[in-house]
């Protein structure tokens, strides 16, 4: 597995790429774009691809995203990504006005869309229609030039999953992705979205994030971070699916429990079975055999220390840990 990080500052960023960082990336929310992060990744580093993962792609038009790539490619040309996610039903219908029905078919015409705009040669009219987004754009400007630029989504469920595999560059995984989930669920439903477009599944990147929190002073702390962060992500019930092929209904049932009466203490429910399957953390001996353990790791994982009550100074300590974990444990090609 090559790694990088969610964008943790320039500083950290150069001695992340010094140390074989081959990618950055970013979320966003309520206070942090997607794509003004994405412009302090490009000034802030030299090499290392970088790009959203995710943007909200519901939230914005095709145009949007492909101008605010074509910026991007501009101030660091070569070493964009663009990630796409498409958000929660609620998200779209009550933060940002829009529809997003039918989100995997629509994740699929947006890929298409983005595409047009960016494979467009100056002077060429730009032309879409679809059933969601219907596009007849032509930019009487000299600003054009067709550009490669990787397309990832993050997708969960099955039906996005083969959106990736038959439409996307590759995929994006979330932080709560085991071993099994990835082989025994990703897998196989990215053959089916690869066939529908007859090319091989080897052709699909597949980048994700990896929960981790290494620290050789304290490492009960570490462990009980990536506990709460673990249990914070599944109190989310898009990923009942993963808990049922587990078999952890009873722990993610204690955890919600917990996270409505005391929320502090949700990762008491975080079983060592669930811990070791999804994080690597502890001090730098057991996040090794943790890391070593692992049979499915995503080609390109994204170390990420924990957020869930974690103060920044505390998430930069963990930040640094895992430059020097990485660096250490896992070879820039490979």
């Amino acid at each position: 597995m090559q790694w990088g990080l969610p964008w943790p500052g320039a500083d950290q960023a150069r001695a992340a790429e010094a140390a074989g960082a081959v990618a950055f990336c970013t979320g966003e929310f309520a206070d942090v774009d997607a794509y003004v992060t994405s412009t302090e990744m490009a000034l802030g580093t030299a090499s290392a691809h970088f790009g959203p993962g995710i943007a909200y792609a519901f939230a914005r038009s095709p145009f949007v995203h492909a101008s605010a790539v074509r910026h991007l490619h501009r101030l660091a040309p070569g070493r964009v990504f663009l990630g796409l996610g498409a958000g929660s039903f609620r998200m779209n219908r009550d933060w940002f006005g829009v529809d997003s029905d039918h989100a995997a078919p629509r994740m699929s015409e947006l890929v298409h869309a983005i595409r047009a705009f960016l494979s467009a040669e100056n002077g060429q009219r730009i032309r879409f229609e679809g059933r969601f987004y219907s596009i007849d754009a032509d930019v009487r400007a000299p600003v054009l030039g067709a550009l490669d630029v990787p397309i990832l989504i993050g997708a969960f469920n099955k039906y996005m999953v083969r959106a990736v595999g038959r439409d996307a560059d590759g995929i994006l995984g979330h932080g709560i992705f085991t071993d099994r989930w990835w082989s025994e669920s990703v897998a196989p439903e990215l053959e089916v979205g690869a066939a529908d477009s007859g090319r091989a599944v080897g052709e699909i990147t597949r980048w994700g994030w990896v929960i981790t929190a290494v620290d050789d002073e304290d490492p009960v702390a570490a462990i009980a971070a990536a506990r709460r962060q673990i249990a914070f992500y599944l109190t989310v019930k898009t990923y009942d699916p993963l808990v049922e092929l587990h078999g952890w209904q009873d722990e993610v049932t204690a955890i919600r429990r917990a996270f409505r009466e005391n929320p502090t203490t949700i990762g008491d429910h975080v079983t060592d079975d669930m811990l070791w399957a999804i994080a690597v953390c502890g001090d730098t001996a057991q996040a090794g055999e943790m890391l070593g353990k692992r049979t499915d790791l995503p080609d390109v994982g994204f170390l990420s220390c924990p957020s869930f009550l974690v103060g920044r100074r505390a998430r930069a300590k963990y930040t640094d840990a895992a430059i020097g974990f990485a660096a250490d444990q896992l070879a820039p090609n490979g």
